[in-house]
């Protein structure tokens, strides 16, 4: 879904939340599964880029550590890995991991409450259309896989390097048949055991491109990112899974995006 406003979910989210969703918030995700909030920004020009820099480092992530919201991961495209479709290299993409479904959905009325936060970023969030600070904001809005319920770190050297892979899936059952294979039927056991070092997991509840799952991993630089795929290719029991023919990408995915990105020197993932 596509907003101006900085942080948070939609109005047609909310009334989501209050009639078929409410379920799903109001169980507190099995009470240890994170909400993960993805972000898209776009720029048009290399001066936004700059300001958002500064604002994030200076004011937006002090403020959500704040509010429990942490770590705050902000990702580039990397140049060195450019994606297939080169409109990509206008985004900057924000990870939030939320503690709880109410940090998700009153994010924006918590920040502008925040007078560390708005004293610092007045003239950023009050921009008007003529200084607009970027193009659009995309967002959503994830729960955690059971298979891996909190946000991970794996890798803090200065070279690593990201994978944000989205699976999106042509119906509701087969999108859940993926998410199966990933938790029950053991692809994020594999991926641990080869080295493709998960960051998250999530099941996209509001946002573009559904049914779709989401997830991201952590390599300590581009080198170690293809040795692992290349090990779990060869993987016996990724060999044993992708033969079932309830699992064939043919049956359950109708689109895969990968981005390979970097973090900005200030993110905190």
């Amino acid at each position: 879904m596509k907003r101006r406003n900085f942080l948070g979910l939609s109005s047609a989210a909310l009334g989501l939340a209050s009639f078929g969703g409410m379920s799903v918030f109001a169980q507190g995700a099995d009470g240890e599964r994170q909400y993960l909030e993805l972000q898209k920004f776009t720029f048009e020009k290399e001066e936004q880029k700059q300001a958002f820099h500064a604002y994030m480092k200076e004011a937006a992530i002090p403020a959500l550590n704040r509010l429990g919201i942490k770590p705050v991961g902000v990702l580039t495209p990397d140049p060195a890995n450019p994606p297939k479709d080169p409109a990509y290299l206008n985004n900057i993409f924000v990870i939030l991991p939320h503690p709880n479904a109410d940090s998700a959905l009153t994010l924006n009325r918590k920040l502008l409450a925040d007078a560390g936060f708005t004293g610092k970023s007045d003239a950023y969030i009050s921009a008007i259309k003529a200084e607009a600070q970027y193009k659009e904001l995309e967002s959503w809005l994830m729960l955690a896989f059971k298979g891996m319920p909190k946000i991970e770190r794996p890798s803090t050297v200065p070279d690593r390097v990201f994978q944000l892979r989205i699976y999106e899936s042509p119906s509701l059952k087969t999108g859940q048949k993926k998410i199966e294979m990933f938790n029950d039927a053991g692809e994020i056991k594999i991926f641990r055991e080869v080295g493709l070092n998960p960051v998250f997991f999530g099941e996209v509840l509001f946002g573009a491109k559904l049914p779709n799952l989401t997830y991201m991993l952590s390599f300590d630089n581009t080198d170690a990112m293809k040795a692992a795929w290349k090990k779990f290719g060869g993987h016996p029991e990724w060999q044993r899974l992708k033969g079932m023919q309830e699992y064939a990408d043919n049956r359950i995915l109708r689109n895969i995006i990968n981005l390979v990105l970097k973090p900005t020197e200030y993110s905190q993932l």
